[in-house]
């Protein structure tokens, strides 16, 4: 039997129980770059990443009401999200990392808008920064794909806190 209920009743577990149940989940792993107002490049690695719709094409991610990176991402028209490939373990934990110039070594081209896009990704989104939406601790993104390019390659993961490479099965 359901109840209906006009609001989600407390949760029966600690933060710490959540984050280890979601870590089950495999991700693919994304660098999101822009540009700040002084002409600077920032880049930040997400796993948070998805779909949403094939007409339009949208993706969406989300970032932590905390981090410094908010108010530019938040006020730029645009961004490129970077899907990783199996061998860019190092790049994520870069972009993850609290360092003054992420990019710093890294190699990159730019986009005909002039973001930043990782050389050696397996794909890449140009986006427009078409909404916003504050949830929890959280704002979640959604991005109208204004350009894209593949380069088919095997995939880089995060499961259970660490980074993995997809492999692909035997006669697939």
């Amino acid at each position: 039997m359901s109840t209906r209920s006009p609001q989600a009743l407390p949760p029966e577990f600690d933060t710490a129980h959540f984050r280890q149940a979601l870590s089950q989940f495999a991700t693919g792993v994304t660098v999101i770059t822009t540009i700040t107002a002084d002409g600077s490049f920032l880049g930040i690695t997400a796993s948070s990443f998805n779909s949403v719709s094939l007409d339009p094409p949208l993706v969406l991610w989300s970032l932590s009401t905390r981090a410094s990176s908010l108010p530019v991402f938040t006020s730029n028209s645009h961004y490129v999200i970077n899907i990783l490939a199996g061998d860019q373990a190092a790049l994520a934990e870069r972009f993850a990392m609290r360092i003054e110039n992420r990019f710093e070594g890294v190699d990159f081209v730019l986009s005909p808008t002039g973001l930043p896009i990782l050389t050696g990704v397996s794909a890449w989104f140009e986006c427009h920064n078409r909404s916003r939406y504050p949830e929890g601790d959280h704002v979640i993104f959604v991005g109208e794909v204004e350009r894209c390019e593949v380069e088919p390659r095997p995939a880089l993961v995060f499961h259970g806190g660490r980074f993995s490479a997809t492999v692909p099965r035997p006669g697939d």
